[in-house]
């Protein structure tokens, strides 16, 4: 019995350490970028499409969706809005919402890019949080029975495969990569 579950415990690791050597380098940032576009792409391009009035037009919308309060406290007026927080905040966030994505799905910039999405859905979590008062079911809590929260259960999520692409970055098949080689060759 023992000497049949040796052979188990053998096989088993040898088949682990074949797919691990063919799945490393490439796999799972290919995976992460995919998920990452298949869930969430559409919806980022989208929302940064609301933001625009044109290619270098920022729309009224972008101030309402990101700078609220001081739209608010500016009469609805968002040419009274200062630039300097409110206005820089609404260009960084329509441009990163617009821009961030393309770079991850393409495996360009992947770590910065990544590592800005984790921001920007952060500060967006906190503007639905505390800007536009979402109910506690949409904010949901961690570790309950629930596994369906918009904020806290779908988010963190969101987060994960950009976490991975964060640390990791995007794997052999990307254009960080190709980007790399050329770097390599053409400099070293």
């Amino acid at each position: 019995m023992i000497r049949q579950i040796r052979i188990l415990k053998s096989l088993y690791d040898r088949l682990v350490a074949t797919v691990e050597r063919l799945l490393d380098r490439w796999f799972l940032g290919l995976a992460a970028r995919l998920v990452f576009a298949a869930v969430l792409l559409a919806y980022y391009w989208n929302s940064a499409l609301t933001k625009f009035d044109g290619l270098f037009s920022i729309s009224d919308s972008a101030y309402y969706q990101i700078a609220l309060p001081a739209v608010d406290a500016a009469g609805g007026d968002v040419s009274a809005v200062a630039f300097f927080p409110w206005g820089l905040m609404v260009v960084f966030g329509a441009y990163g919402e617009a821009i961030l994505p393309i770079l991850v799905v393409l495996g360009l910039f992947t770590r910065i890019a990544a590592t800005g999405m984790i921001g920007f859905i952060l500060v967006q979590s906190l503007t639905d949080i505390f800007v536009h008062k979402v109910d506690p079911a949409t904010i949901g809590a961690l570790f309950d029975r629930f596994p369906d929260s918009v904020i806290l259960d779908q988010r963190l999520l969101w987060i994960f495969p950009l976490l991975y692409l964060a640390v990791k970055g995007a794997g052999f098949l990307s254009l960080d990569k190709i980007l790399g080689t050329f770097w390599t060759r053409r400099f070293a």
